[in-house]
């Protein structure tokens, strides 16, 4: 079941035995624990890859001659999963998509500088952060690297075929962090069953914050609800699997939260 921010503050205020509220707005309290559910969903979706935000993304190329190598990441990236380019050459038809190889800075900056820069097909890019680079122009990239954690910067591109790479010729996907609205109908992109391991952490923190008492139960039930969680993030996949070291099952349980209706 899913919760209006509304509803969660509200449930939370009730447990702490503090006034009704109809609006998050309505009290300091309320407004209080709206912005301690927050800070808990948004620790909750940055600690785990949850499956449901793993998402094909746009990687947008700076546009420019000058750094025809370099692309940008969407600003809410979380973790990349993998990159493909369309590695297609100068008269050719058929899609080639091919799977980019990461590299550390350190060890993109040494295979670049084993390139010779005298060379016709290689040419001299300078990084916004003013590293120098060695890039060729005459083949598709092979490997990406990144020196702020924001922008994705190639080793190669085929000058036959573009003047700098195409973010149209990009396959990805990357964990997205989901937005929040502060509003008491906002509903948080969370799964159904993350929704009360979201509450009773708020609610711990709330209690213990705004009324310094620490509140068991609820402590309990967030650790309950975490231990769940890690094993049941998925939605397909039922979650981490767990050897049998051969012992036979003698009954196969299936858990009702994940059967298709």
């Amino acid at each position: 079941m899913k919760y209006t921010l509304l509803e969660m503050v509200q449930e939370i205020l009730s447990d702490m035995d503090s006034d009704e509220v109809n609006g998050i707005g309505d009290t300091v309290e309320a407004e209080q624990v709206a912005t301690i559910v927050k800070s808990t969903y948004m620790a909750l979706m940055s600690t785990r890859d949850w499956p449901h935000l793993r998402k094909g993304i746009t990687i947008s190329s700076f546009g420019a001659t000058a750094t025809p190598t370099h692309m940008s990441l969407p600003e809410a990236t979380k973790e990349v999963c993998f990159i493909n380019y369309n590695t297609i050459g100068f008269g050719e038809s058929k899609k080639d998509y091919k799977e980019m190889v990461w590299l550390e800075p350190d060890d993109f900056i040494r295979r670049s500088n084993t390139e010779d820069s005298t060379k016709s097909y290689v040419q001299t890019v300078t990084d916004p952060s003013g590293i120098e680079l060695f890039v060729r122009n005459d083949r598709a990239p092979r490997y990406y690297t990144s020196f702020n954690d924001q922008d994705v910067v190639f080793d190669a591109f085929d000058n036959t075929v573009d003047t700098t790479l195409q973010e149209s010729k990009i396959q990805a996907q990357a964990y997205i962090m989901p937005g929040w609205t502060m509003d008491g109908s906002f509903i948080p992109d969370l799964p159904d069953m993350a929704f009360i391991s979201l509450i009773e952490e708020a609610k711990a923190k709330a209690t213990f914050k705004l009324k310094q008492v620490a509140d068991q139960k609820a402590e309990q039930e967030s650790g309950r609800q975490r231990r769940w969680l890690a094993r049941k993030s998925r939605r397909l996949a039922g979650g981490i699997k767990y050897p049998n070291y051969g012992r036979k099952s003698r009954k196969t349980v299936v858990d009702a939260t994940f059967t298709r209706s």
